[in-house]
């Protein structure tokens, strides 16, 4: 299934990132968070990315044009290129993207969600099924398994649906402001749309022009009991902070991070 990930927007929250690449390019390791999430789609064999850029599109697009395998992975170097005409060899002992296909698609500096998607919709025709994704947020889910239970089914859109990642108490009081109660948002049912969506080509009949995918379209779905979520409580992380891209620098280096499925 071909992948289109929304990788356009400014970031603000991590300005000290975001005034000189886009967020979804911001590095856990040696390679940007964006990498990390299509490596995702990769492992389940959903190698056709559709990249909908927006702000500094053209550092996402000399990312890719200058990725250097070498640079990323185990290699064997023979030779060194110094004297007798020499000349250096590599020999790679890993590979990250040469059978990915990736189209860059400029969908507009302002543009919201939905106005990306209908931007980039030629580029899903003759799909009936496509996947699509936020370019900052990592998860483990079960990705399979969603996906056929997906297409059993006759909703027109599904996404999962999470715990909230921060610490906060949710409040509950009266009128008069009288609190009746105050809970731990951990013990609170509240869930959160995590992305990591599939979307049939009928998504686009509800998706008029300037819509916000997850506010009209998604709220006609609702009234036709065609929109699907999935709840999981694995691992799922957003890069939204300066705070939250230091815990996911942590937890790779440790060398075995939650979300790199294709490690184990």
């Amino acid at each position: 299934m071909k992948v289109v990930l929304f990788c356009g927007g400014l970031g603000l929250r991590l300005r000290e990132h975001s005034e000189r690449i886009p967020k979804p390019m911001v590095p856990i390791g040696y390679r940007p968070i964006l990498w990390h999430v299509m490596k995702y789609y990769a492992h389940f064999g959903h190698r056709d990315f559709i990249l909908c850029l927006g702000y500094k599109a053209d550092v996402v697009k000399q990312y890719f044009l200058d990725y250097n395998e070498a640079l990323s992975n185990d290699f064997v170097l023979s030779g060194n290129g110094n004297g007798g005409g020499d000349r250096s060899h590599i020999e790679l002992l890993g590979s990250d993207i040469h059978d990915w296909r990736i189209t860059f698609a400029d969908t507009g500096l302002q543009a919201n969600i939905g106005q990306r998607l209908r931007a980039v919709r030629r580029h899903v025709e003759g799909e009936d099924v496509f996947l699509a994704n936020y370019g900052d947020v990592l998860t483990d889910a079960p990705l399979p398994e969603m996906v056929d239970d997906f297409l059993r089914r006759d909703a027109v859109a599904a996404f999962i649906s999470v715990k909230p990642t921060y610490t906060f108490h949710v409040v509950r009081a009266g009128d008069d402001g009288t609190v009746e109660r105050i809970d731990d948002v951990n013990a609170a049912d509240i869930w959160i749309n995590g992305g990591y969506m599939m979307l049939r080509k009928e998504i686009f009949d509800y998706l008029d022009e300037g819509d916000e995918l997850v506010e009209e379209p998604f709220q006609r779905l609702v009234k036709q009991n065609l929109l699907l979520t999935y709840r999981y409580e694995g691992f799922w992380a957003p890069m939204d902070t300066l705070k939250d891209q230091q815990q996911l620098e942590s937890m790779y280096e440790t060398g075995r991070p939650a979300w790199a499925i294709w490690q184990r």
